[in-house]
């Protein structure tokens, strides 16, 4: 059995260096190798901005695995709800593959969030908690402003809720309010889920002045949560719009130490049976 740690994977260099970090974490603490492997761009990125070592995706790292002989895989997805890339794209991708080797067995283990744990939450409080002591100072109404990507999935946007009203749980009164958003979406009234926007929660009252934390739910820098990302951008935009407004911006959960553990129990729910 090979394990593949799998995100969606970037044309952010960062990102995919942060991937190999993860699995190389993961397999320490599961004794045995964790190949970090995307489904998608991250092949696009020049092999001298990640160290000399190309980044590998999903179809061509099975493809080599199945010519050597290998059949068996375990797929850790490295997503916190059931995004279409995983629901529909890696199992399309499978059965194409296993058309033409019959032998390939693959199993998917869960996303990050199942409903009703908070681990994600924990660490995200954990993230505001540190910027809240360094960022701001005693005694000050500080609001959270716990952001997304933004989803065309219902059910992605719904993990993204719950983990905000968890947030709001574990942060307690140390914040006045934690408001959940996305950083963008699709048009038209079917993807009203995703709102509001980060752009427009910050534009008004009474998240246009005094201190926010934006809370990223991102697991890597990459384009969107890094510094210089979308995410930097639209504070920016939104801080010289209100100067009255300050805002502090979280690390993404990738380095979060306690995200091992819950890959590390993902693999154990999907390899239990074994």
């Amino acid at each position: 059995m090979k394990i593949l740690l799998v995100d969606n994977g970037s044309l952010e260099p960062a990102a995919t260096l942060g991937l190999r970090e993860l699995a190389r974490r993961l397999g320490a603490q599961v004794g045995q190798t964790v190949y970090p492997v995307s489904l998608l761009h991250a092949h696009k990125v020049s092999r001298e901005q990640l160290h000399g070592e190309p980044a590998v995706i999903v179809e061509t790292f099975l493809g080599t695995q199945l010519a050597a002989g290998e059949t068996d895989f375990v797929v850790l997805p490295l997503f916190f709800g059931p995004s279409r890339a995983i629901s529909e794209y890696l199992p399309g991708l499978i059965a194409k593959l296993q058309a033409a080797q019959p032998r390939l067995h693959v199993r998917i283990a869960p996303v990050l969030h199942r409903p009703g744990d908070a681990a994600l939450a924990q660490m995200l409080a954990d993230r505001v908690r540190a910027v809240q002591t360094e960022g701001f100072s005693r005694g000050e109404v500080v609001r959270v402003a716990m952001v997304d990507h933004g989803s065309p999935v219902r059910e992605v946007a719904a993990v993204r809720d719950e983990v905000a009203a968890q947030l709001a749980g574990e942060l307690g009164d140390t914040v006045a309010e934690v408001a959940p958003c996305s950083m963008e979406r699709r048009p038209g009234a079917e993807y009203d889920f995703n709102e509001p926007l980060l752009e427009s929660l910050l534009a008004r009252a009474p998240f246009n002045a005094g201190p926010v934390i934006v809370a990223q739910l991102f697991l890597q820098p990459g384009r969107h949560a890094g510094d210089g990302g979308d995410i930097a951008e639209i504070c920016a935009r939104a801080t010289t719009a209100a100067p009255i407004l300050r805002i502090v911006r979280t690390e993404p959960l990738g380095t979060h130490p306690q995200l091992i553990g819950l890959l590390a129990q993902r693999l154990a729910d999907v390899t239990a049976a074994d």
